[in-house]
């Protein structure tokens, strides 16, 4: 039974439609029957696109947001760490109940993890994904047409 709701018939003028899970269905490496050559154009699209300041705008949003909360993080995990091994004391002590700052600590973890996560898919949805998009289908015309 399907349960997913029906959105219609594929558009093949998509150009995530012929798009393939990393190494899913593409000839391997190792067989001499299936080789695969990308049409000289290509390299010529992908150097153009990558030089575009739209490209270099999704880059720099991305790294923007990704290496502060990244460092940000790790510098979180790393307190962490060096309490639990440097103060026992202090980690040791009740909060609430049989709780103590160990457990909430480590709970904050799981919790600042889930955070994160949301606040990655949320940002790469308002600030990258649209951008993304208009260059992957800029990119896919610009390989029409040089395949006239």
């Amino acid at each position: 039974m399907h349960n997913a709701r029906d959105t219609g018939p594929a558009r093949l003028d998509d150009p995530w439609y012929d798009a393939l899970a990393s190494g899913w269905g593409e000839p391997d490496d190792t067989d001499s029957r299936a080789r695969r050559v990308s049409p000289p154009a290509a390299e010529e699209v992908y150097t153009e696109v990558h030089g575009s300041a739209a490209f270099q705008e999704v880059r720099r949003r991305y790294r923007r947001f990704v290496f502060p909360a990244a460092a940000a993080f790790l510098l979180w995990y790393l307190v962490y760490v060096v309490a639990a091994t440097t103060a026992p004391d202090l980690m040791a002590r009740r909060v609430i109940g049989v709780l103590n700052v160990a457990m909430v600590a480590g709970l904050a973890q799981f919790a600042t993890t889930f955070l994160l996560t949301w606040a990655y898919a949320r940002h790469a949805r308002l600030r990258r994904d649209r951008v993304a998009l208009e260059l992957r289908w800029v990119t896919q015309e610009m390989m029409r047409g040089h395949g006239r």
